[in-house]
């Protein structure tokens, strides 16, 4: 589907993604919405994704996310996907990998469209999409002493 303007003449940004990163450092809400910004989006949805400290009944005490080396080009095949598909403005994804603690910013993404509707269904696509087809891996560490490798994301 192609994008749709508001105002005749009105041209989609150069390259709608504006920033993909799989970073070992910790994320940033303020650096994915400011990325997302577009005076021609009227709606912006960004989804944050935390270590929780639970999982399946068990307590957990903490994660780490590893990847393999493909996961980037992997992440910019699953945003273009999204782009193509919505009437995206700008898009933005950052997912941490390493060790994290309880309440740490796992998954980061936001995108920005001409109206809200489109905002939350390709951002939920995004996310969804991401956690999917990304080659992420979790390794949950309960209190218990017992462990869990989970497939993608």
């Amino acid at each position: 589907m192609a994008p749709t303007y508001d105002h005749p003449g009105e041209r989609a940004a150069a390259d709608p993604i504006r920033l993909l990163a799989i970073r070992d450092t910790p994320l940033s809400l303020d650096e994915v919405f400011r990325a997302v910004g577009d005076d021609a989006a009227g709606g912006t949805a960004l989804f944050v994704g935390t270590v929780r400290n639970h999982d399946g009944g068990a307590d957990v005490d903490e994660l780490g996310y590893s990847c393999h080396p493909s996961a980037e080009a992997e992440l910019r095949r699953v945003a273009e996907k999204v782009v193509a598909d919505h009437p995206v403005r700008a898009l933005a994804a950052v997912h941490r990998v390493g060790d994290l603690s309880v309440g740490d910013l796992a998954v980061v993404v936001a995108v920005s469209c001409p109206h809200r509707a489109e905002a939350f269904a390709a951002c939920r696509k995004l996310i969804d999409d991401l956690k999917h087809e990304v080659p992420i891996w979790k390794h949950q560490r309960f209190s218990d002493g017992t462990e869990e490798w989970v497939g993608a994301c």
